[in-house]
């Protein structure tokens, strides 16, 4: 596997974030593409350091959005929002280390979101 810094999806994370979760620490979260996973029909993964490492290192919670970019990139732009918005929803309120899990990171859920995205992207933008 290599990775790389994809500083195109870290500015769409930001915004997202931005709108629609203020709890996200956006200096402590860092989007990554990776090329040669061996995995299969995974699109982007969320990565953390557990409770038990932050507290050996002294540090706290930081968060790592992979997106695998053999498939990611081929996707259409309203597509690679979905996941994006999935891959932040796993962060919880708390930004502790923790995830949330598939039962809140749905497809249900991560339409609303993407409806309320569409909607205050274009309402701000819409008024300048």
């Amino acid at each position: 596997m290599k990775y790389e810094e994809a500083p195109d999806i870290q500015q769409i994370a930001e915004e997202i974030s931005n709108l629609l979760f203020p709890h996200v620490k956006l200096e402590r979260v860092k989007c990554f593409r990776s090329v040669g996973t061996s995995s299969r029909g995974t699109i982007a993964r969320c990565h953390t350091i557990g409770k038990l490492m932050q507290k050996a290192m002294n540090t706290n919670a930081f968060y790592v959005l992979e997106f695998i970019s053999e498939r990611f990139d081929k996707l259409r732009e309203e597509d690679k929002i979905k996941v994006i918005i999935h891959e932040l929803m796993h962060i919880p309120a708390t930004f502790g280390g923790g995830f949330r899990h598939h039962d809140h990171v749905c497809e249900k859920n991560i339409e609303k979101n993407y409806r309320a995205y569409k909607l205050k992207k274009d309402g701000f933008f819409g008024r300048l």
